[in-house]
C-alpha cells in the first residue's frame, strides 16, 4: 500500500508541475475580480469544487454552489467555475452554457483543452489527469508487478485540481493581504 501512496504522490506532483503559469494567473485574476463566484462539478469533481467554494468563502468572497437551495440567480459580473476532468460531463456543460447565456463568465478546470466545457469557457485552466491511457502507461512504468492504478478513474485529476485550486486560494490571500487568521475567523463554528 505504501508503494501505491508514494506513486500517487509522485504522479500528482508531476501533474501539478505541468500546469501552465499563464493559465493559472488568468484563472486567479478571473476569480479575484468576479463580483460573485458560482461553482459546479459532478461527483468527486463536485467535491473539489465545493472545497474551493469553502476557501473562497473563508476569503470573504460571495460564493455559491450550483444546486443548493440558497444559490441566487447568476448574471453579468459573475463567474462560474466549472470543474470537470473530461470537460464533457453533461450536467456541468449544461450549467456552463446557461451561465454564458445569462451573461456570466465561465472558468473551466479540465484535463481537455478542446472539450465542450473548455470551448464554452472564457478562461481555461488545464489540469492533467483524465488523459486517455495515461494511468495505464504510468502503472506499467512505475509500479512493475502491479496490475491496478494508484489513481483509478478520475483520482489523479481530482487530487491535482484540489492542490491547484488551493494554490489559487493562496495567491488570492497574497493579493488581498489576507492571513490565515482571517480565514480561520470565517470558518464554521457550528461543528
Amino acid at each position: 500500500m505504501k508503494e501505491f501512496a508514494e506513486a500517487l504522490a509522485r504522479r500528482v506532483l508531476e501533474n501539478v508541475g505541468r500546469v501552465d503559469e499563464e493559465e493559472l494567473e488568468a484563472f486567479v485574476e478571473a476569480v479575484g475580480f468576479a463580483g460573485r463566484v458560482f461553482v459546479v462539478g459532478a461527483g468527486r469533481s463536485g467535491l473539489v469544487a465545493r472545497a474551493f467554494a469553502m476557501r473562497l468563502m473563508h476569503l470573504g468572497m460571495q460564493v455559491y454552489v450550483v444546486g443548493e437551495t440558497i444559490t441566487p440567480a447568476i448574471g453579468p459580473g459573475d463567474l462560474l467555475v466549472a470543474v470537470s476532468g473530461s470537460g464533457a460531463t453533461r450536467s456541468v456543460v449544461l450549467v456552463a452554457g446557461t451561465a454564458r447565456r445569462l451573461g456570466a463568465r465561465v472558468a473551466a478546470v479540465t484535463s481537455h483543452r478542446e472539450s465542450q466545457l473548455a470551448r464554452l469557457a472564457d478562461v481555461v485552466l488545464v489540469v492533467g489527469g483524465r488523459e486517455e491511457g495515461l494511468e495505464r502507461d504510468y502503472v506499467s512504468e512505475q509500479l512493475k508487478g502491479f496490475s491496478v492504478s494508484p489513481t483509478p478513474l478520475g483520482t489523479l485529476f481530482e487530487l491535482s485540481a484540489s492542490i491547484v485550486l488551493d494554490a489559487v486560494v493562496a495567491a488570492l490571500m497574497e493579493k488581498r493581504g489576507v492571513g490565515e487568521e482571517v480565514l480561520k475567523a470565517r470558518h464554521t463554528n457550528l461543528e
